[in-house]
Parts: C-alpha cells; structure tokens; sequence
C-alpha cells in the first residue's frame, strides 16, 4: 500500500523541521573553527574523495561559482588542497588535506557527544530506529535523484 498523501505531507514538513533544528543546534554549539557551510562542504568531500570541482558542486546541489568561493576559503585555510588534474591540465581535482580531516574528526566527536547528551532520554532501541529511518529516507531520496540525473 502507497503513503497517503498527508503522510507524505507531514514527513517532508518532518523533515525540514529536522533540518532547521540541526542546523540551529550546530551553529549555536560554535563547534568548529570555521563557518558550518564550510563544514558542509568539508564532509562531503570527504566522503566522495578527490574530484573535480564540479563533481563536488553536483553532489552538494549549488552551482559551481557559490562553491568555488567555499573553496577558495578552504583552500587558504589549510583545510582543501588543490593540484593540476593529470587528465585534464586545465581543470584541477581538490580533496580533504590532513588539516581538513582533523577538523572533521574533531567536528564529528563533539557532535556525537552533544547529541548524545541531548538523547539522554531516548533509549538504545529508538535511537537505533530513528538511524534506520533517516538511512532508508536518505537511500530512497538519493536513488530518486541518481534516476533522473543531475538537474541542469
């Protein structure tokens, strides 16, 4: 049986409202050195490992210039290297330097201890469960999106 349509509704109000809290919680904790966009940036270039610029853009779903001034801001920070793309002399592929993944293994520890203090109420088990929830939303979302391609 389909999801009716207020289900729907109220998860994707769910949702953003989840996304509001969390971006309030993280940027009231002052937790890292530099701006929580950044921060953004920063973990997901990790996660996808060296590329090109572009590539980054199209994961993180900006344009190409909005990110290229994040970059540019990492990159005189210490936290993003640069080099020549060998198949491309033109281009440039960035990645995560050394500095940038401590900043990101700080980042995620005390994230992982506020919110653990803030869950003190939840047990084991639904904590467990919310993780499964918000994996399967996140699969299904970006299996939505890998099946009509990047927006132009």
């Amino acid at each position: 049986m389909s999801v009716q349509a207020d289900t729907a509704q109220a998860l994707v109000d769910a949702v953003f409202a989840l996304g509001r809290s969390l971006r309030a919680v993280v940027s009231a904790s002052g937790e890292t050195p530099i701006a929580p966009a950044l921060t953004s940036v920063l973990f997901v270039l990790a996660a996808r490992g060296e590329c090109r610029q572009n590539e980054l853009a199209a994961d993180l779903c900006v344009s190409q210039s909005s990110l290229s001034r994040q970059i540019s801001e990492l990159v005189d920070a210490g936290y993003v290297s640069r080099a020549a793309d060998p198949d491309d002399k033109r281009a440039s592929r960035i990645r995560v330097s050394p500095s940038g993944m401590d900043i990101l293994a700080e980042t995620t520890a005390r994230r992982a201890e506020r919110l653990r203090g803030m869950l003190e109420d939840w047990s084991q088990e639904q904590a467990l469960a919310a993780v499964t929830s918000l994996t399967q939303l996140t699969d299904t979302f970006a299996a939505s999106v890998q099946q009509r391609g990047p927006r132009a």
